[in-house]
């Protein structure tokens, strides 16, 4: 019999978290890092990933390594990708990095008439071309590692359409592009799933809303019409990635595990 604590040990595996400067990000890396795994933080140029560097060494003496790239830019990931092969190791990939812009960006958070071809343009290749690029890029090291793990971070609205009546009165907004991006995430997830089998494991996880400040009429619908009467934190989702990075889920691949309070139930 194996026990839990062997299968969810993840020292003396790498795990490459893109977009780890964010909060998300930061406890995706935590919990690898608390599981024993050496990890790779990536982010874009001035973002502070130092500081959780510095963070994850002090709290788990954990092995750690920066890199900073611009995933809208074909040649910087090419050069990020060059690198990480020369260093020899890669157990597991959580493509976590995200164009989600914000209310002030021009073609973003606006009517559907108006959104932009451009923000569409860099929201797929941030959320779908460059998760497709790191994949590829990075197949050899994760077929050699024997326990390779792919997490790719989708959304509900991947999988759902949006409920207009929650925006109301607000400035925020669910851009085609963002939903279509994490859905096009989703299905690479199933198609990646049967084509990197048997050597490496592929799977998604797609956060229902986190609170983040959002206006509370916002909040008050939000949690109205979820089942668990919340919106999520970031903590919700270390069991998710500690379980799916280990050989706790050994025998899945393919699958997207929806965290959101049960919003797609109803």
């Amino acid at each position: 019999m194996i026990s839990i604590k062997t299968l969810i040990n993840l020292k003396g595996r790498s795990a490459l978290v893109t977009g780890a400067s964010g909060k998300l990000g930061l406890v995706i890396s935590q919990t690898l890092a608390e599981l024993g795994a050496n990890i790779i933080l990536h982010d874009l140029p001035g973002t502070p990933l130092l500081a959780v560097s510095d963070e994850l060494i002090k709290t788990y003496g954990t092995k750690v390594a920066i890199h900073y790239c611009n995933f809208e830019l074909q040649n910087e990931r090419e050069e990020f990708i060059e690198v990480l092969n020369q260093k020899g190791q890669l157990d597991i990939l959580v493509n976590n990095a995200a164009f989600v812009g914000t209310s002030d960006l021009m073609g973003w958070s606006v009517p559907f008439a108006d959104q932009s071809l451009d923000t569409w343009r860099r929201a797929f290749e941030v959320n779908l071309t460059a998760a497709f690029h790191l994949c590829q890029g990075l197949a050899s090291l994760l077929c050699s590692s024997g326990r390779g793990s792919i997490i790719n971070i989708g959304s509900i609205y991947g999988e759902y359409g949006p409920d207009w009546g929650l925006y109301s009165g607000t400035t925020m907004s669910n851009p085609a592009a963002y939903s279509s991006s994490k859905g096009g995430l989703i299905q690479l997830t199933r198609w990646l799933a049967t084509t990197m089998a048997p050597t490496v494991r592929v799977n998604s996880i797609s956060p229902g809303g986190i609170s983040r400040g959002q206006a509370d009429a916002f909040v008050q619908r939000y949690e109205a019409r979820t089942p668990l009467r919340r919106m999520a934190t970031e903590d919700d989702f270390r069991g998710a990635v500690a379980f799916i990075a280990s050989d706790m889920s050994a025998y899945m691949t393919g699958q997207n595990l929806l965290i959101d309070g049960g919003w797609g139930v109803w």
